[in-house]
């Protein structure tokens, strides 16, 4: 009913608009005097042809679309409407005259055209005035635009948006169209130095990403507004590191992509995260690769419920495979992740196996059940300081379960087995890096006579995964502080999971045998400096809101993580992200292991000697095995 009232409102308007547009073409044409025979029968014609020219005259507007737009959001488009309906007004009522054999001065037309264009603007923007004026929170806003205290809603929010093109400009009408949100755009940023010192929808554009601090400061912004979808990662990694040197709110656009098909709104904003921070740009897949050895094909995820096990389950789902099993010893996680995946993906056949990949003969169960064609291998112990007080663990799990998964592996024929390793696998400090270390030599040693294709993926961290630096982080900060650090100089590669499970997904398809790939980390990142900026962005400021505490190294930690052995050399591959190195022979006292009449009874006859062994004698086995780990005492 009210968009009828809508349209009816507006077609008496231009009934009017188009006979008062012709009316006033009439007295200029002939200089208001209207006691002329000429005049009187020019203007004879008209008023004999008043109602079929009033009524083209609306064909043509209604085919320029002037009764479907949303003129409370009226913008250039809609002005382009209006022209050309003006426009295709007078030459339907040239047509209808010519058809009629009948004139009017071709004058009449031109300042009918300026006259009509004038007045439906008019009419349109009056339109938007009363419509907002009419708006909850309209008086309001009117208040909060002199910055004085909204007397319903608290105190205006001084809003800086970084962008002046199409989407800075989307954004600055969009926020003076919601008063609701109590918001005000009071300055502009933008780099293109022929924008710099104009306005934009009102709103001085008053420097470059330079100027930021200071044009903050000089207008009291409470909020910044980064409105630039087309930047890439870098340039929103730079603008980020000017914008934290401010004490505002910080939110963000999605990038074009996200943005297809959708108009710029305060509704499609995000809060700036932590990635933002990190410069990366997304990772882009060959999806026909993936496919080709997913598709159709039974997967088995060891470590299933974990941070990057279930990541590996969500997007390998995306690739049909016949079915899919999560292989994992907790059972809540997993369980969580069949319920989410049971939603997503309808038509997934989805597999939950409770077991430890340490117990061969419970696996070896699994194997005869399932037949797996790819396996990614991710269960694991992993965080360092745990592993250190508890190497016998670390061993069982990473090196056993290891062990165990690869003589399944070419047991049942499997096509491709991929294992999740560690940056911390090179020059090992600690327990975790040297078992994950022997974890790859078994690997590498078994590809030399196996049909299965075995490889290994290193990288560093993931941002958000259970026990990272992040969790750890926001807990402390919930608390008031202290966030603590071990070393101001400490430096770490992070990833996001998504990112790292796409890549680790790709290298399956790559895989010939033996590898170990080395995803593409970007720079290393200062964790002192991660600390800041995750005080920031939970909206304080550091060492004055939180206080940030260095604790000193812990055991069997670095100060910096490195991605490659030296004598392992790399390689690019056809992957800009994904590198890889070449195959080392096994250490002789691991070979020794693996080369026993009974292999699986080696090593567990190590394993059940290392249970009566001390935390010392264990690291010190560990280094027989990996010359190049040097225990910590």
């Amino acid at each position: 009913m009210v968009k009828f009232t809508r349209i009816a409102i507006l077609l008496f308007v231009d009934l009017c608009i188009v006979n008062i547009s012709y009316i006033t073409a009439f007295l200029l044409r002939f200089d208001f005097d209207v006691n002329t025979i000429a005049f009187d029968a020019w203007f004879g014609i008209y008023a004999n042809n008043l109602f079929p020219i009033t009524a083209v005259c609306i064909l043509a507007y209604s085919l320029f679309g002037l009764y479907t737009s949303m003129w409370r959001y009226a913008g250039t488009e809609e002005l382009i409407k209006i022209v050309g309906g003006a426009g295709a007004a007078q030459l339907f009522v040239m047509f209808f005259m010519t058809f009629s054999v009948q004139s009017m001065p071709r004058m009449i037309y031109m300042i009918a055209f300026f006259i009509m264009v004038f007045l439906l603007s008019a009419s349109r923007i009056s339109y938007r005035m009363v419509r907002n004026l009419r708006s909850p929170g309209a008086f309001n806003s009117f208040v909060l635009r002199i910055g004085r205290k909204d007397i319903i809603g608290g105190n205006v929010t001084k809003v800086m948006v970084i962008g002046a093109g199409e989407a800075g400009a989307s954004m600055i009408n969009e926020i003076k169209n919601h008063h609701e949100y109590g918001k005000k755009v009071v300055v502009a940023i933008d780099d293109d130095v022929s924008k710099q010192k104009n306005r934009i929808c009102g709103v001085k554009v008053y420097g470059g990403r330079s100027e930021i601090k200071h044009a903050a400061r000089k207008y009291g912004v409470d909020e910044i507004i980064i409105a630039i979808p087309s930047a890439n990662k870098r340039e929103i990694q730079a603008i980020m590191e000017e914008c934290k040197r401010t004490r505002c709110k910080i939110k963000i656009l999605p990038s074009l992509i996200d943005l297809i098909n959708d108009k710029v709104s305060i509704s499609k904003l995000r809060d700036v995260d932590i990635e933002d921070f990190l410069g990366r740009e997304p990772v882009h897949v060959n999806l026909r690769e993936i496919s080709s050895y997913i598709e159709g094909k039974i997967v088995m995820v060891t470590g299933g419920g974990g941070s990057i096990g279930s990541e590996l389950c969500r997007q390998i789902a995306k690739f049909r495979p016949r079915r899919l099993v999560a292989v994992d010893i907790y059972e809540n996680t997993v369980f969580e992740l069949a319920n989410e995946l049971k939603e997503s993906f309808d038509l997934l056949e989805f597999e939950v196996v409770i077991a430890s990949v340490r117990d061969k003969k419970r696996m070896r169960e699994v194997f005869e059940k399932y037949k797996p064609h790819v396996i990614f291998h991710a269960a694991a112990h992993k965080h360092v300081p745990l592993m250190e007080r508890n190497p016998k663990e670390a061993v069982v799990n990473n090196i056993l379960g290891t062990k165990n998964m690869v003589d399944l592996a070419e047991e049942f024929a499997t096509e491709k087995f991929v294992m999740i390793s560690t940056d911390k696998a090179v020059n090992p400090t600690n327990v975790m890096g040297a078992t994950k270390r022997v974890g790859e030599m078994i690997l590498q040693e078994k590809s030399q006579q196996s049909r299965t294709t075995f490889a290994a993926v290193r990288f560093g961290n993931v941002l958000g995964s259970n026990g990272s630096v992040i969790p750890i982080f926001r807990k402390q900060i919930e608390k008031g502080g202290p966030v603590t650090v071990t070393h101001k100089d400490i430096t770490r590669y992070f990833m996001t999971i998504p990112e790292a499970v796409e890549l680790v997904i790709q290298t399956g398809a790559m895989a010939q045998g033996g590898e170990i790939f080395i995803l593409d980390m970007g720079e290393p990142v200062r964790i002192l400096d991660l600390a800041e900026n995750v005080i920031r962005l939970s909206g304080y400021v550091p060492y004055v809101d939180i206080d940030i505490v260095v604790t000193g190294l812990r055991p069997g930690e670095k100060l910096y993580e490195e991605l490659l052995l030296d004598e392992e050399g790399v390689e690019k591959t056809a992957h800009n992200k994904i590198y890889v190195g070449h195959p080392l022979p096994a250490n002789d006292a691991l070979k020794a292991m693996l080369d026993a009449e009974e292999q699986q009874e080696s090593i567990e006859t190590k394993v059940k000697r290392i249970s009566d062994m001390s935390d010392t004698e264990v690291k010190e086995w560990l280094h027989e095995i990996v010359p190049n780990y040097t225990p910590q005492k």
